[in-house]
């Protein structure tokens, strides 16, 4: 049997991309204009992220994500050894604030006998104390190459002032021709954490951690002169922490000869370090805190630096070329990408390949060895996603224009709800209607009728259309459906053909706001005409049959129902209320608004049953609202006592008509506690 070719094959890739292309030749110059700029801001964004506020601070963020994730595990480092101050140390030392120096001098001559490589304090001696003279005697005898802490005005304005920075030159002016030398303590912070190398200012000595490294004559250190790029953490293997640490004071006060035998294991050929490790001292957040949750002290950063010297870590950096050359492949893939005028599931794989190399690349730069501080992550997303918008929308530009051109047409006989849904379903234009709930609103214009017959029809018609327009677009402004105009009467309804969560608030704001502009029509009137009168709204909350009715030549979305003709009674009910808008108990009660206040029940004209009714009133006082519901409520049981208490409502409001008709009706009450209109 012959095979059957297959008719439902996508065309090629190229044939796609041609089509896409075509249509974006035929988008509008103005949205070929925003094509552009949405292409050019795409690739300032995959290349300049980082400088970009906001942006810059997501890049901060998934480059501390990427240092974490990737962050060498590691078992001690049995190169450095950190000699602490530490709160129990001060605390045997009662001595808190400035840190004890004949501590330090004690120590000094411990360990300059214990074979370190080298030795860095990391503490400023800004102040005086009485163990100076001591301290630098001991400085001076050091044999072992040891590095005292420098700092400054112009690079460390929160640390030291001008007094102190005097005191410490002086001190260290002390040291000239021994063997101990300033060195700079200075972080970068940037952002709240401090992620790269400080970097080289005049004036400074050499960074802490390069001369130690120096004056250990491995050499190691040559590779990050002049280097500012990311500092390289690791977390730690075990329980025990990355870095050995020792309180000071057991070196200080050391005279036991197998003691000091362990200590001078800890400490021979290793990289000692001096300084605080004190709760909320000198602690520094870094690329691993926001997944760690902790800080640490300013001296375990040094120690970082030492050790990525020693490892020989020396990130690679990212050229600016190879910045600019990355990110216009990622907004031209996005291009292209936006270009395939296919299906879906043709576009979606492509997708997830990008996606996934824009988000692969910088971990596998980080594991290389890569600099990727400063190389684009959330930049080459955004990138894409702009450009992939900007093209995609001129390649649907067409379409959108033919679409408009419906949806317009249709848009003048059907609300634009349904003219969309059946552009998109052209099957749904059927006779046929179907069971809702609806939130149902009739509107009227007071008086209009009498009026019409005083004008001229034009000022009429003129008077008319301006009038509907304002309140038709307050209408579809809170998601509502126009279903018909009688007359200067307005129908509306929520809850078909798509029902949403908060239908019942839209409608009950859109019933206020209706009568707002309304109140804004009249004012907006020639005054040399007759008054126009209020416009009055009711809505109710209902089962209505909803569809398309009519004949083959002309249909219209509508709603009939039972439900409806409650809505128009309670809009007529106003008159007789003294109120402008009114809903019924089963309206306000789904509306989840506090502004309601009721007004008792009714029996509408025509109707035998019994309705509780309800007015907007956002501005009536709390406590009233309260005291009249609680009125109202007794009505069922004393009328009398109710009508007393909304009398006395009534007038501490004498301004306020729906009081004072409440209070007369609540005394003309029928059988079932109700009052008849009219």
């Amino acid at each position: 049997m012959a095979s059957t070719p297959d008719t439902t094959a996508q065309p090629p890739t190229a044939t796609l991309l041609r089509k896409g292309w075509r249509k974006v030749r035929a988008a509008s110059k103005r949205q070929m204009a925003a094509t552009v700029m949405l292409v050019l801001v795409g690739v300032i964004l995959a290349r300049f992220s980082w400088n970009i506020p906001v942006v810059g601070d997501a890049e901060d963020s998934l480059y501390d994500l990427r240092s974490f994730v990737m962050a060498p595990q590691v078992d001690q480092d049995q190169r450095i050894q950190i000699v602490a101050y530490t709160d129990q140390t001060l605390i045997n030392a009662r001595k808190r604030s400035p840190l004890d120096r004949g501590m330090l001098a004690a120590a000094l001559r411990t360990l300059d006998a214990m074979g370190a490589k080298a030795i860095g304090i990391d503490i400023l001696f800004d102040q005086p104390q009485d163990e100076d003279a001591q301290l630098v005697q001991t400085l001076r005898a050091m044999r072992t190459p040891t590095f005292v802490a420098y700092a400054d005005q112009a690079t460390n304005k929160d640390d030291i002032n001008y007094e102190q920075q005097q005191y410490l030159k002086s001190l260290l002016g002390q040291l000239k021709g021994s063997n101990a030398h300033p060195a700079s303590i200075r972080l970068t912070n940037y952002q709240g954490a401090t992620r790269v190398w400080p970097s080289l200012e005049p004036g400074l000595p050499q960074l802490l951690g390069r001369a130690m490294v120096a004056a250990g004559g491995t050499g190691l250190e040559k590779a990050f002169a002049g280097y500012t790029g990311s500092i390289r953490y690791r977390r730690a293997n075990s329980d025990a922490p990355v870095f050995s640490s020792i309180p000071i004071d057991l070196f200080a006060s050391l005279d036991d000869p197998e003691m000091a035998a362990a200590f001078a294991a800890q400490v021979e050929g290793r990289y000692v370090l001096i300084g605080g490790q004190i709760i909320d001292t000198d602690q520094v957040t870094t690329t691993l805190t926001s997944y760690t949750g902790t800080t640490v002290p300013g001296i375990e950063v040094h120690a970082a630096m030492i050790a990525q010297m020693l490892d020989g870590a020396h990130r690679t950096p990212v050229t600016g070329w190879e910045r600019w050359a990355v990110g216009l492949i990622f907004v031209f893939a996005a291009s292209l990408t936006a270009l395939l005028d296919g299906r879906t599931w043709k576009i979606v794989p492509l997708f997830i390949l990008q996606l996934a190399m824009m988000i692969g690349l910088p971990f596998y730069l980080e594991a290389s060895g890569v600099e990727t501080y400063g190389t684009p992550a959330f930049g080459w997303i955004a990138g894409w996603i702009l450009a992939f918008i900007g093209v995609s929308s001129a390649v649907r530009a067409s379409g959108a224009v033919e679409r408009r051109f419906a949806q317009g047409a249709l848009g003048k006989y059907l609300p634009a709800d349904i003219a969309q849904e059946i552009i998109d379903n052209p099957e749904r234009l059927t006779l046929s209607g179907s069971k809702r709930e609806l939130y149902i609103l009739f509107s009227d214009l007071e008086g209009f009728t009498k009026l019409s017959h005083q004008l001229e029809p034009e000022v009429v018609a003129k008077l008319l259309n301006e009038y509907l327009d304002k309140l038709t677009t307050v209408v579809l402004e809170h998601g509502g459906i126009v279903d018909k105009y009688v007359g200067d009467a307005v129908v509306a309804f929520w809850g078909a053909p798509i029902a949403r969560p908060d239908d019942a608030q839209k409608a009950a704001k859109c019933a206020y706001a209706m009568w707002q502009a309304g109140e804004e029509f009249r004012k907006s009137v020639d005054p040399s005409l007759p008054p126009i009168g209020r416009t009055r709204v009711g809505q109710h909350f209902g089962e209505a049959v909803v569809g398309n009715f009519g004949g083959e030549r002309r249909i219209q979305y509508t709603a009939l129902g039972d439900a409806m003709n409650t809505a128009a009674r309670l809009e007529s009910a106003n008159k007789s209320l003294g109120t402008s808008v009114v809903a019924s108990g089963e309206f306000a009660e789904r509306s989840g608004l506090d502004w309601w206040r009721p007004l008792g029940r009714v029996v509408l004209r025509g109707r035998a049953k019994p309705v509780d009714i309800f007015e907007p009133a956002p501005d009536f006082p709390a406590a009233d609202r309260e005291a009249l519901a609680d009125a109202v409520a007794l009505i069922d049981s004393d009328p009398a006592a109710a009508a007393d208490r909304i009398d006395a409502l009534a007038s501490a409001h004498p301004d306020d008509p729906a009081l004072r008709n409440l209070s007369e009706r609540t005394r003309k009450l029928e059988g079932n506690k109700a009052y008849v209109l009219g």
